[in-house]
């Protein structure tokens, strides 16, 4: 015969298992998505940044010390002022709340041409801010900041 306190830790588990199956899905789209923004960053494709990953409202606060909007970096990478010959994110921690992803991590890139240590290997530690809308995830925030530089 189950017990009333048996049936509550089973309904417990269940719910608890039921989040973390949400989270562990979010997580693993929020992964993609970073990896898409590498990979976009990397090519110079601001039609993939701007169409699927970036909301209209994405501000960086970047390795220069400044605060630019999604218009702003768009300029940099035409202007070729964001170039690297890799990029490469590694996430730390994932968390979840509600409909906001918060990413931090580090970054290591290797600028090339016109970009600010060029030839260099620059470490980063990096904060992305992800919302949730009508079932799509955009990057809303930004902020890098250097660590070092080799």
């Amino acid at each position: 015969m189950i017990t009333l306190r048996k049936l509550f830790s089973v309904i417990g588990g269940i719910i608890i298992s039921a989040n973390i199956l949400a989270q562990s899905k979010s997580e693993m789209e929020i992964r993609k998505l970073e990896q898409a923004e590498t990979d976009a960053i990397l090519k110079g494709d601001t039609v993939t940044l701007f169409q699927k990953l970036w909301a209209p409202e994405f501000i960086v606060n970047n390795p220069a010390n400044l605060v630019v909007t999604r218009q702003e970096v768009a300029g940099l990478l035409r202007a070729g002022k964001i170039d690297y010959e890799s990029f490469e994110r590694v996430i730390e921690k994932i968390s979840i709340v509600e409909n906001t992803a918060i990413v931090m991590g580090r970054e290591e890139i290797q600028p090339k041409g016109k970009t600010d240590n060029a030839g260099k290997i620059v470490i980063r530690r990096f904060t992305n801010i992800w919302v949730k809308r009508n079932g799509m995830w955009k990057a809303v925030g930004r902020q890098a900041t250097i660590s070092a530089i080799n």
